[in-house]
C-alpha cells in the first residue's frame, strides 16, 4: 500500500475509540489531533494525541457537537481530515457537508449517504427497493402516536418503537399491549429528542427469540464493495449491546453467503463509500431468514472482533478510501480465521439494575498475553463523568475455536479492575460461563432471562479479615519508624489490645473485625469469632494474605478507611464504618426518596404537597444516556428537594414523602 495522503487527522471523538484511532495514526506516520470537553481535559485521548484542541464545557451540546468548534480545531491544526470515531457527529449528515464545505476530508461516507441510513424510515425504503428483506411494520414520515398506535394494533403485539433517527438502542421500546402502547410512544419521543435532536419513531413487528447479526462492509469511491463476515451482537441490556463475537454461532456457510451479499446490496443502494456495518435480525428458530434492521455509517464499537479474524485493520482502511485510494482487496481475498470476542466495560452496577456509576479511577488494571487485545480510555486518576457514555473500555479475545476464545476471555477479565467505582465486570464474568452463552444458543433477551439467576458473589468471613489485615497493613506503612507512641496496632504494657475494624461493603451489614499485632504475624477474628493466625503482604498493588493456613494472592488497592480486593469472583469494596453511625435514622414512615445514580433531573412529574398514591412516578434523571424513574414507595405528602436541572449524587435525597397509608413498590430503571 502506498502512504495516505493526509498529514494530520483530527478525531472528532472521545474515550477509548478516540485512542484506538490515534495508534493507527501514529502506526502510519499521521499526525493526530484530538479534541476534548474541560470534563476531558485530563483524558488519556488528550494525552495520547501530537495536539489537543479544547471544544468546550461538559456539556457534549457544547462541545462534542458543536460543529463549528470541531472544524474550527481542524482548520487551526492544519488537519486535512476529521475521522468521526462513533456517536456525537459520526452519522451526522450536517457534519459530514460542512466538513465537504470548508474543503476537509470527512473519513466516512458522503453527506447524502449518511442522511439516506441515518434516518431508518428511509433506509428501509431504500433497502427494500433493492430486494433487501425488512421487518414488517410501518415506517414513514411524520407519523403521529394515533396513527402509530392504529398500526400497532394492526401489525399485533408484541411491537417494537424505534426511533428514526440515532442508535445505540436510546428510544426504543418493546410493547406488550395495547395499554402501555402510549406512554411507551411518549417516552421514545423523549428519548430519541434529548439524544439525537429529533422525535421521529415508528414501529416494526418484534421479532421472538431475535438474534442480531451484523454484516462489515467497506467501500471505495470506484464502486468496489465487499464485506468482511459477519458478527454476532444479540448479548444486550436495553438494546445496548455487551458482549459481541465472529463470527456467529448460528449461520451456516450459505446464509452467511447471503446475508453478506444483502450487507453489499444495501451499500450500493446509497453509493457507499467507507466502513459501515448492516444491521439484520434472524429468528434463532429460523436461522436462514433475515431482515434489514438498519446500517450504521460508520465504524462500531465492536469492529475489533471482525479485524481479530480477518488480519485487517478497519481505521486504515477508512483512511485510505477517504485519501481516494482503491480498495486492495477482493472479496474472494476475505477469510476468516479463528474466532473473537468484545466484552464492553461499563461504569455501572449490574446488580442495581444497570444504574450507571462513575467517579475518579484510583487505579485500573488490564489484561495482556496471547491472543488479548485491550481498547480503552482508562488511565490511573481518570475523572469518569455521567455527562457520557457509561463505555470504558473493551477487552477482546481471540483463539482458533470459539470455545477457547470465550475460555480466554474470562480469564482476561479475572484480570480486569477498575478500583474506584462500580463496573460490570464481574457480570460479564458470570455471562460468559451462562451454559446458552457457552453453547452459542443466544438470543437479545437471553440476559433479561438470565439476570435475576446469576449468583453475584457476596463477601466471605475471610474477605472481611483479609481487608481488616491490609489496613492494618496500610497504617503500619503511615507511621513507619515513628516509635511505640505513634504506633496504632494496639500496642501498650500490659496485654496487647486488638485493632477494631467496622467494615461494610455496598448493601451488606457491618461486620467489625479483630486484628490483634502487626500484620506481618497477627491473629484475628471476624464479628466475634476465635482469633486465627494470620499475615498481610502488600507490593505493587498485589496482596497476598495468609488466614489460617489459607494463603491467596490477588490486586488489591488500599487507602486509609477502604480496601477494594479483587479476587477471581468480584471486585468487593470495603469501607470502614464510623463507630457512632449505627445504621439508618431515617423513618420507614416517611421515606426519602434518594438518587440511585449520579446525573441530571430531566422531569418531574410531582408538585410540592401533591397527594401522590404508590408507585406513582415523582422524579426522572438522566445520567449517560439513560433515564431512571423514581416512583412513590408509599401514598402520601410530597415534598420535593430538586428541581429539574438539577445534578444529583448517587445516594442525594430528591424527595420525601409523608406517609398516609402503608404500600410499597419497586423501584425500576425506565426502559
Amino acid at each position: 500500500m502506498s502512504t495516505p495522503l493526509f498529514d494530520t487527522v483530527l478525531i472528532a471523538n472521545r474515550g477509548e475509540i478516540a485512542c484506538r484511532v490515534i495508534l493507527t495514526l501514529r502506526r502510519l506516520g499521521i499526525r493526530s489531533v484530538a479534541v476534548y470537553s474541560d470534563a476531558d481535559a485530563d483524558a488519556r485521548h488528550v494525552h495520547l494525541a501530537d495536539v489537543a484542541v479544547r471544544l468546550g464545557p461538559a456539556n457534549a451540546s457544547e462541545s462534542y457537537l458543536d460543529i463549528d468548534a470541531v472544524l474550527d480545531a481542524a482548520a487551526h491544526t492544519g488537519a486535512q481530515a476529521i475521522h468521526p470515531g462513533y456517536g456525537f457527529l459520526a452519522e451526522n449528515a450536517a457534519f459530514a457537508a460542512a466538513c465537504e464545505q470548508r474543503g476537509i476530508v470527512f473519513i466516512g461516507p458522503r453527506s447524502d449517504s449518511i442522511a439516506v441510513m441515518g434516518d431508518k424510515i428511509s433506509a428501509k425504503a431504500a433497502v427494500e427497493a433493492r430486494g433487501v428483506p425488512t421487518v414488517p411494520g410501518l415506517a414513514k414520515p411524520g407519523l403521529g402516536d394515533e396513527e402509530l398506535a392504529r398500526a400497532a394494533i394492526d401489525v399485533g403485539f408484541p411491537i417494537l418503537i424505534k426511533p428514526s433517527a440515532g442508535g445505540g438502542g436510546k428510544g426504543m421500546h418493546v410493547v406488550e399491549n395495547e395499554e402501555a402502547l402510549r406512554p411507551a410512544l411518549a417516552a421514545a419521543r423523549r428519548e430519541a429528542s434529548a439524544s439525537f435532536g429529533d422525535d421521529a419513531i415508528f414501529i416494526e413487528r418484534y421479532v421472538l427469540s431475535p438474534r442480531h447479526i451484523e454484516v462489515q462492509v467497506i467501500a471505495d469511491a470506484h464502486g468496489t464493495v465487499v464485506h468482511l463476515g459477519e458478527r454476532e451482537c444479540s448479548l444486550q441490556r436495553r438494546h445496548q449491546k455487551v458482549i459481541e463475537e465472529a463470527p456467529s454461532p448460528l449461520l451456516d456457510a450459505d446464509t452467511r453467503r447471503r446475508i453478506g451479499e444483502a450487507a453489499c446490496e444495501t451499500a450500493r443502494s446509497v453509493g457507499y463509500r467507507g466502513a459501515g456495518t448492516v444491521e439484520f435480525i434472524v429468528a434463532a428458530d429460523r436461522p436462514d431468514e433475515f431482515f434489514f434492521m438498519e446500517m450504521n455509517t460508520r465504524l462500531q464499537v465492536e469492529h475489533p472482533v471482525t479485524e481479530m479474524i480477518t488480519g485487517i485493520d478497519l481505521v486504515e482502511l477508512q483512511l485510505r478510501v477517504a485519501a481516494g485510494e482503491a480498495l486492495p482487496l477482493a472479496q474472494e481475498d476475505v477469510h476468516l480465521n479463528g474466532h473473537s470476542f468484545e466484552a464492553r466495560l461499563y461504569a455501572e452496577d449490574p446488580r442495581a439494575g444497570f444504574l450507571p456509576t462513575g467517579g475518579v479511577v484510583r487505579r485500573v488494571e488490564h489484561p495482556s498475553g496471547d491472543g488479548i487485545r485491550v481498547d480503552t480510555a482508562l488511565e490511573n486518576d481518570l475523572a469518569v463523568s455521567t455527562a457520557y457514555d457509561p463505555m470504558l473500555a473493551k477487552i477482546i479475545t481471540w483463539a482458533p475455536t470459539r470455545e477457547l476464545a470465550r475460555r480466554r476471555l474470562i480469564s482476561a477479565l479475572e484480570e480486569t479492575a477498575v478500583f474506584g467505582f462500580t463496573t460490570n465486570i464481574e457480570f460479564l464474568r458470570l455471562l460468559l460461563r451462562v451454559p446458552d452463552v457457552a453453547a452459542g444458543a443466544l438470543d437479545t433477551g437471553l440476559i433479561a432471562r438470565e439476570l435475576d439467576g446469576m449468583s453475584f458473589a457476596a463477601p466471605a468471613p475471610r474477605h472481611f479479615a483479609e481487608a481488616a489485615l491490609l489496613l492494618a497493613r496500610h497504617e503500619e506503612s503511615d507511621v513507619a519508624g515513628a516509635g511505640g507512641w505513634a504506633r496504632r496496632d494496639g500496642w501498650r504494657l500490659g496485654a496487647p489490645a486488638p485493632r477494631a475494624y467496622r467494615l461494610a461493603v455496598p448493601d451488606s451489614d457491618t461486620v467489625e473485625v479483630h486484628v490483634w499485632g502487626l500484620s506481618d504475624a497477627a491473629q484475628v477474628a471476624v464479628a466475634g469469632a476465635e482469633p486465627t493466625p494470620a499475615r498481610a503482604q502488600l507490593r505493587d498493588g498485589r496482596a497476598t494474605v495468609v488466614v489460617d493456613g489459607t494463603a491467596r494472592t490477588f490486586l488489591v488497592d488500599v487507602g486509609t478507611g477502604s480496601v477494594d480486593l479483587l479476587d477471581l469472583a468480584a471486585t468487593f469494596a470495603f469501607r470502614e464504618v464510623p463507630r457512632a453511625r449505627r445504621g439508618a435514622e431515617q423513618s420507614d414512615a416517611n421515606p426519602p426518596l434518594t438518587s440511585p445514580m449520579p446525573g441530571t433531573v430531566v422531569m418531574v412529574p410531582g408538585h410540592d404537597g401533591a397527594h401522590v398514591e404508590a408507585g406513582e412516578p415523582l422524579v426522572i434523571i438522566e445520567a449517560m444516556k439513560m433515564e431512571h424513574v423514581m416512583r412513590a414507595p408509599v401514598a402520601g405528602i410530597l415534598t420535593l428537594h430538586t428541581t429539574v436541572g438539577a445534578q444529583v449524587r448517587r445516594g442525594e435525597t430528591v424527595a420525601i414523602i409523608t406517609a398516609d397509608a402503608a404500600s410499597a413498590v419497586t423501584e425500576g430503571a425506565h426502559p
